[in-house]
C-alpha cells in the first residue's frame, strides 16, 4: 500500500516540476496557462491519492479535487479571454509585450 502511494506522489512531484519549469522558462501566455494547469493537476493527483489511501479522510480530498477542477476551468476561461484580448491589441501573445498594460 505504501509503495503505491509513493508512486502517486512521485508522479505528482514530476508534474509539479514540469509545471514550474513551464512557468519559469516559457514566455508564451498559452504555454504559461498550460503550466498552471499542470501544477493544479499535480495537486489534484495528490488529493485523490491521499483520499484513496487514507480511508479515515471520508472523501474530503475527492471533494476538494472536484472544487479545484471547477476553479481551474473558470481560471482557464478567464485566462484565455485575456489572451484573446491581448492578441487583438498586440498581434502577439508574448508576456513581455503585456508590460504596457500597467495602469
Amino acid at each position: 500500500m505504501a509503495n503505491e502511494l509513493i508512486e502517486f506522489v512521485l508522479v505528482s512531484v514530476a508534474l509539479l516540476g514540469i509545471g514550474i519549469y513551464g512557468l519559469s522558462v516559457k514566455r508564451n501566455a498559452i504555454r504559461m496557462l498550460f503550466a498552471v494547469e499542470i501544477i493544479v493537476n499535480a495537486a489534484n493527483l495528490n488529493l485523490i491519492a491521499f483520499a484513496r489511501f487514507m480511508p479515515e479522510a471520508h472523501s474530503g480530498g475527492q471533494t476538494l479535487a472536484l472544487f479545484s477542477i471547477a476553479i481551474a476551468a473558470a481560471e482557464v476561461a478567464v485566462g484565455l479571454s485575456l489572451v484573446i484580448v491581448a492578441y487583438r491589441l498586440y498581434k502577439n501573445i508574448d508576456i513581455a509585450d503585456f508590460r504596457s498594460l500597467k495602469g
